[in-house]
């Protein structure tokens, strides 16, 4: 399988400034971050904090606004 080296993600980040916009790339890196954070801690099994739910789900009404 190949890896992606420096030419790729180049490549990557140019299109997703132009899909996204460089006043967006904040808000949708951050968004990308909590839902791999997320995804991680129920991977592991982690109990989860009371009111995660409202915050995931804020944090994907954001998303979808943005988008």
């Amino acid at each position: 399988m190949p890896s992606l080296g420096p030419p790729e993600l180049i490549v990557i980040l140019v299109l997703v400034i132009i899909v996204f916009g460089v006043g967006k790339l904040p808000e949708v890196g951050g968004a990308l971050g909590k839902s791999i954070k997320e995804f991680r801690r129920a991977s592991e099994g982690e109990d989860e904090k009371p009111g995660q739910d409202e915050i995931a789900r804020e944090s994907i009404e954001r998303t979808e606004k943005t988008v």
